[in-house]
């Protein structure tokens, strides 16, 4: 029977040790010991690895992935489907509902940006300026979360393994937009568990700095889960609040410039 040592398998799979060893704390990836206390892994182990990769790629939770491998083991392909089908069908809902709140976000954006475009009234701001701008729904300022906020996730970026999908150029791409972004910020300030950025809001238009930031954000979100973002739009600035792992706090000052 094939077994591996942890290193064979993040060698042969292309996943790294530390998300090995995160997979199974998390209880999806069990692992033997040898008497030396040594990690070793089954013959199933790529493939299990494979099937998790996949689930995360549809942006399944750790307990959906856990229940769906349990629901493997029995052997039923049939089974594994028709769970899949429920909780695919949930993200299809979920991100209907993100993608109708960013558009009404943009909307908003759009009209603020519209109305700051006119000319300015003579003197001071008043209460008609168009500077301080209001919400049919609510008053005061628009905040639009980044990261999932699916029921049951609460801080999942926590648990999240600290290990990205991104290499080589568009590594290091990603890295410059960041830097690049971050270097426009006019206020930074570290906060519990990350760092918060703060654009003024007439240095450029609100729209196209929002649109920009949340682009960016959605794409780290793709590769990077553990990092949490949430942007808010306040009539006197863009704030971005970015906040990650303790075990990430070296990627948080590559990017961002926190202290590690």
């Amino acid at each position: 029977m094939t077994t591996y040592r942890i290193s064979q398998l993040a060698e042969r799979s292309g996943v790294p040790a530390t998300t090995l060893r995160f997979y199974e704390d998390a209880g999806l990836l069990p692992a033997d010991r040898t008497p030396a206390g040594y990690r070793v892994y089954g013959q199933d182990a790529v493939e299990r690895l494979a099937f998790i990769s996949s689930a995360k790629l549809l942006g399944l939770a750790l307990d959906e992935i856990r229940e769906l491998l349990d629901v493997r083991e029995e052997g039923v392909c049939a089974s594994v489907r028709a769970r899949m089908l429920r909780l695919v069908a949930g993200r299809i809902t979920e991100t209907d509902g993100r993608i109708a709140e960013l558009r009404a976000f943009s909307a908003h954006l759009a009209g603020v940006h519209a109305e700051l475009s006119g000319p300015a009234p003579g003197g001071a701001c008043g209460p008609d300026c168009g500077c301080t701008t209001t919400s049919p729904e609510k008053q005061g300022p628009v905040m639009v979360e980044l990261s999932p906020t699916r029921s049951g996730w609460g801080e999942s970026w926590r648990d999240a393994p600290v290990a990205g999908t991104l290499g080589g150029t568009e590594l290091g791409e990603r890295i410059e937009r960041w830097r690049e972004l971050a270097g426009r910020a006019e206020g930074y300030e570290e906060i519990p568990d990350g760092v918060r950025l703060v654009f003024p809001a007439g240095a450029e238009p609100a729209a196209e700095v929002a649109a920009e930031v949340a682009a960016l954000a959605a794409a780290e979100q793709g590769c990077c889960a553990f990092f949490d973002f949430t942007l808010h739009l306040t009539p006197s600035a863009l704030q971005l609040d970015v906040r990650a792992p303790e075990s990430a706090a070296g990627m948080l000052a590559d990017l961002f410039g926190a202290t590690a």
